[in-house]
């Protein structure tokens, strides 16, 4: 979540211990974690009231079907053939004008 490593969080605990000291730094490490609990659980109820889920999920549906349309759209393979076509038909002219000379 946070890309901590484990030397970045040996620093952090050296640091707190030093700051905080060894008889209170339970209490802190504790205090910590009732926070970050709380505070996860206030995103979560954000995310709920505002409906962040359905909206995400809406969006990863407007992304499908635009996907869905562009690869319907795709004329590539159209224009392919039919230079493919016009390329045999110039051969065949080509050729039909070198027969009549």
């Amino acid at each position: 979540m946070f890309n901590i490593g484990f030397a970045e969080l040996l620093l952090v605990l050296v640091i707190a211990y030093v700051i905080v000291g060894p008889k209170d730094l339970p209490k802190v490490a504790r205090w910590l974690g009732r926070m970050v609990k709380r505070a996860r659980q206030l995103i979560r109820e954000v995310k709920e009231e505002i409906g962040w889920n359905e909206l995400m999920d809406e969006t990863q549906d407007v992304r499908q079907d635009i996907n869905q349309t562009l690869k319907e759209a795709d004329v590539t393979s159209d224009l392919r053939d039919a230079a493919k076509q016009l390329n045999q038909n110039l051969n065949e002219a080509k050729k039909d004008t070198y027969k009549k000379d």
